[in-house]
């Protein structure tokens, strides 16, 4: 990869620019930069290494050898961790934009508040780092929830949610946040709870990539297209006879285009049986072109589970440990200890308002669970390097 990287350096210098080539250099940058820091500190040490092992080295030349070979040493290893990450290949995704939906799971109408609860987090951690974001969905639970809309312990009088869906159009956002799918479980003692048990619910969090361009698909200035809509090899790509559209009357309180036009579209893949519906915009055509969004997005991601499936079920019987499915929970927030863990990485803070709040500990978390997936994405390498071998 480094040698590549060289060579394809070398082209680009020439009067003829290709961006292909170009976003391949910056693919490449970071590997053969971590290749040649690893290079210069590896030999380093042996150089090290070599005069302390030779007879012939005289005493002077041995205890300065002796008083660095351990800084040496500690290069080494961080330039080997830094190797390490730089060969773990990015994810498809990425770079994407990203849609961040959350729903209530188990618990009633506590898992209803619950889920308001992250909705708040995700929109502050999103405004602190400065994301642009808007709220694409948002439906409120109604009282047959079993809540009646009465607070928790965590405090204020809140509408449980029925479903909410971010819309985070920032490049490289499915990158960030990716880390935050999966089920989310919360432990308190709910404000209706006459003695004082506590309880525990949990909300689901999916995370999907987003395309770029609505118009078509995300290119580069060489005309290249890498999540086309229209190419069938895409996982994006929607045969649109497999797909049912109905249009309805928006439901709910409020707005003039209530139950007074059909504005409110639902779209069903047959295939997949997949469905999805949008009615927050007033003009059918812009929730037509939100819902379609919003269906090829669960389509891509879908897709690229179930490859990222059956890879793990071969590798499964190699690793020899259990991995985490997505239907598990992976993070638990405990209101009485004011404690937040991650069943992933294994971190814990005790900074449960700082995490709501989307602050430094929520970030704290995210990083550990990255890192996380970045050591399981190395241990998949070295199970495919074996396989192959």
């Amino acid at each position: 990869m480094a040698e590549e990287h060289t060579t394809l350096s070398k082209a680009v210098t020439t009067d003829d620019f290709n961006a292909r080539v170009a976003k391949r250099i910056g693919e490449l940058s970071a590997v053969a930069n971590a290749f040649r820091e690893w290079k210069e500190a590896s030999n380093a040490f042996q150089e090290l290494e070599a005069l302390l092992q030779d007879p012939s080295t005289d005493d002077e030349l041995r205890t300065l050898a002796s008083g660095e070979i351990k800084s040496s040493t500690k290069d080494l290893t961080r330039a080997t961790n830094t190797l390490t990450t730089a060969l773990i290949p990015k994810h498809p995704f990425a770079d994407l934009p990203c849609l961040l939906e959350i729903r209530p799971g188990a618990g009633g109408g506590e898992a209803a508040l619950f889920a308001g609860d992250l909705l708040r987090m995700y929109r502050s951690y999103c405004s602190r780092r400065r994301f642009r974001v808007s709220l694409l969905k948002l439906e409120h639970a109604t009282a047959s929830t079993g809540s009646g809309g009465s607070s928790s312990s965590s405090g204020g009088a809140e509408v449980p949610l029925q479903e909410a869906i971010l819309e985070i159009d920032t490049v490289g956002a499915y990158g960030e946040l990716r880390c935050e799918a999966g089920v989310h479980r919360v432990q308190r003692i709910p404000a209706t709870e006459a003695k004082g048990r506590t309880h525990t619910s949990a909300a689901s969090v999916m995370v999907l990539p987003s395309i770029p361009n609505l118009k078509g698909s995300s290119g580069g200035d060489d005309g290249t297209t890498s999540h086309d809509w229209e190419d069938p090899s895409s996982d994006y790509y929607i045969d649109p006879k497999e797909v049912r559209t109905d249009v309805m009357r928006a439901r709910g309180a409020g707005g003039q285009h209530v139950n007074t036009t059909d504005s409110a579209v639902r779209l069903t893949h047959l295939p997949t049986n997949t469905v999805v519906s949008m009615q927050d915009f007033r003009s059918q055509p812009k929730n037509r072109e939100k819902a379609w969004l919003l269906m090829r997005s669960k389509l891509a991601q879908a897709r690229r589970d179930a490859r990222e499936d059956e890879a793990l079920r071969l590798r499964r019987g190699i690793i020899g440990a259990a991995q985490m499915g997505r239907g598990d929970k992976i993070r638990t927030y405990n209101w009485s200890q004011q404690r937040v863990t991650d069943h992933r990485s294994g971190v814990s803070v005790h900074d449960l308002d700082d995490v709501l709040g989307g602050g430094e500990a929520l970030e704290k978390v995210m990083r550990s669970v990255r890192t996380w997936l970045a050591e399981r994405d190395m241990d998949s390498l070295l199970v495919d390097d074996d396989g192959i071998k």
